[in-house]
């Protein structure tokens, strides 16, 4: 058994594929994965990074208003979004598109609030899959309200909560974690340390590995390699039957790495040096799986080509959705806010539309 990877000057990890593609054991962390289980993983990572790619380039071209990208952090989201169940409820921040996958989101539907055109293509109870947020860090509160009422129904699901090593700072997620301890909540708090809070590094929001923080508030804390889908997949599905029994929450760190920009708002070559993505990129969590499935015999070219065929496949959808999407009417934003209507939104709205009205008559002048 070889032993948990780390690196220097860093705490062990779990690891169960090294980036050579060879299979390790660990010893709190075995799983057992089919042939057939394998090659999905490596067919959602590969689907789920040229939607993902597809959706910046049509960002560039002034299709989407933004995007943010999870590109090198496929491994910590397909790992642990294929450890969920299906009764169990996910709290997603904006980046994760390869968890929407998973819980059988169309893809389409995550890009009509980058568009502006609504606040959030899907049901979230369809999927038990919440819409996007945009604030930092306050769907882990979310997340905790929702399984301390999980529990008092006495369900056996989990709630499992995604954010990142920049709102691991926030308030919001300190009271979290306050919550789900007192409470004993079934929650997993699922932390993708990517290295960088948009341009502030890692080494300046923390003094400890984050994973750490949650011995203080009395409940464990595990890394693991965010790189590596196995490792994800264990930990996760531990971590959630763990929450599941009563045993209360876990806090999961993949160790992972945002290998684009923050947002397509963001140039990150201000703030980091080319080696350290380079020293990242031989890290590839899909070129690892792949090692892996070429070291074992496990696929061949005609797998390899199919799927590259329903990756274009996927982009030609991708880029006609987009492209079709209607525009809301101009007054919906004041739609759905108070159930029996307001005074104050009566006059805005009323105001929006006189505004608007201008428009319309020097066109017809």
């Amino acid at each position: 058994m070889k032993k948990p990877a780390g690196g220097p000057d860093q705490p062990e990890l779990v690891q169960l594929l090294t980036p050579e593609g060879e299979r390790v054991e660990h010893p709190d962390y075995a799983i057992d994965v089919t042939p057939e289980e394998l090659r999905g993983l490596y067919r959602d990572m590969v689907l789920t990074r040229r939607f993902d790619g597809e959706a910046t380039t049509l960002q560039r071209q002034g299709e989407l208003g933004l995007w943010a990208s999870l590109l090198g952090q496929e491994a910590a989201q397909i790992g642990s979004g294929r450890a969920t169940r299906a009764d169990d409820y996910v709290f997603p921040t904006y980046r994760e598109h390869g968890v929407a996958w998973c819980r059988g989101v169309d893809p389409t539907n995550l890009l009509g609030m980058f568009r502006g055109v609504n606040h959030g293509g899907w049901d979230p109870n369809e999927n038990n899959f919440h819409l996007y947020t945009i604030v930092i860090g306050s769907q882990a509160l979310h997340a905790t309200g929702y399984a301390m009422g999980v529990a008092k129904d006495g369900a056996d699901s989990a709630v499992i909560a995604y954010f990142g090593d920049g709102a691991s700072s926030q308030g919001d997620v300190a009271e979290a974690f306050t919550f789900a301890a007192v409470y004993n909540a079934p929650v997993v708090f699922f932390c993708q340390n990517n290295q960088w809070a948009i341009s502030e590094p890692t080494e300046k929001q923390t003094r400890v590995p984050l994973y750490r923080r949650a011995q203080g508030y009395g409940f464990p804390g595990v890394r693991v390699d965010g790189n590596d889908v196995l490792a994800c997949l264990a930990v996760t599905k531990a971590a959630l039957e763990r929450a599941r029994t009563g045993q209360g929450p876990m806090l999961v760190e993949a160790f992972t790495y945002r290998m684009g920009a923050h947002t397509t708002s963001d140039d990150p070559t201000k703030y980091r040096r080319d080696e350290e993505r380079e020293a990242w990129e031989a890290k590839d969590p899909i070129l690892r799986l792949r090692r892996h499935l070429e070291r074992e015999g496990l696929a061949d070219e005609e797998f390899f080509a199919a799927l590259e065929a329903e990756s274009d496949a996927l982009a030609k959808r991708v880029r006609d959705r987009v492209r079709t999407m209607p525009d809301p009417e101009d007054t919906a934003i004041f739609e759905n806010i108070y159930a029996d209507g307001h005074a104050l939104v009566d006059e805005e709205r009323a105001q929006f539309a006189a505004y608007q009205a201008q428009f319309a008559d020097e066109e017809s002048n």
